[in-house]
């Protein structure tokens, strides 16, 4: 069984909605990688049936039912690329959905957006592979939905997506592969370093790009980026914690009057 959302009747579903449909892993990120930028134009408002296309496993809990393991055992290192593998996943459909969901923007925003989907496509490949050398697979382990509850809550607004979705959420991953890079190095787990490392690299560019978009909005609304920022953290209920990669955000488009001083 897996989940299936019915296309638009009436019209062929275009390219990049298909993708965003499609439940299966493997063949979301096939079509993901088949896109070509500007081939689909005429967008249709919202999600067909809903969410958008994804396996019926794993099972998405609440974050606090979702066990902490120990990386000092296989399992627990399964269950951390498994974690990062669903946050790769997620992203595919985040990236999409800014795609899909956002009309009127300069040709440039979907062409940014869907080299990222095509990016966070080949990061879930290497990490379902490595999670298949330790013997497990996508699915295996439970999960949490929390990426995709913040594409809804900010689904009405472009700058409220590009401020609390990639320069908080996916921002959070320059934060913390750090400190899983320094701990599996301890363990001597090169193979799953070695696709961190990747990610780690190319996911800087990613925040980068939500960091350009969000000031280009700013720019068109007449608004102050810095104090527009703390201003839509305070109104989400978001607080930035510790640890915070300074030097990698600022690679990725932070100014450091928007991180907090801890």
């Amino acid at each position: 069984m897996r989940l299936s959302h019915a296309p638009p009747r009436g019209r062929p579903v275009e390219p990049l909605l298909a993708a965003l449909l499609e439940p299966d892993p493997d063949r979301k990120c096939a079509l993901v990688a088949a896109l070509v930028s500007g081939e689909s134009h005429s967008r249709e408002r919202g999600l067909p049936g809903g969410l958008p296309g994804r396996p019926v496993r794993p099972l998405l809990v609440s974050p606090r039912e979702v066990p902490n393991r120990g990386l000092g055992s296989v399992e627990g290192r399964a269950a951390l690329c498994h974690a990062v593998a669903h946050i790769e996943f997620n992203a595919i459909n985040l990236a999409l959905d800014a795609c899909w969901r956002f009309a009127g923007l300069p040709a440039e925003y979907y062409a940014d957006w869907l080299s990222v989907a095509q990016d966070e496509a080949r990061h879930f490949l290497l990490m379902r592979g490595r999670l298949r050398e330790l013997g497990y697979d996508y699915g295996d382990f439970s999960a949490h939905n929390g990426l995709w509850e913040a594409a809804e809550k900010t689904a009405h607004d472009v700058l409220v997506r590009m401020a609390c979705v990639p320069r908080v959420l996916e921002a959070r991953g320059l934060d913390v592969t750090p400190g899983m890079i320094h701990r599996l190095r301890e363990l001597r787990d090169a193979d799953t370093i070695a696709v961190l490392e990747v990610i780690l690299a190319e996911e800087v560019r990613h925040v980068e790009i939500g960091s350009r978009w969000f000031r280009w909005c700013c720019a068109q609304r007449e608004l102050e980026p810095t104090a527009t920022f703390r201003r839509l953290l305070q109104e989400q209920g978001i607080a930035l914690r510790p640890p915070l990669n300074r030097e990698a955000r600022a690679r990725a488009g932070f100014l450091p009057e928007e991180l907090p001083d801890f």
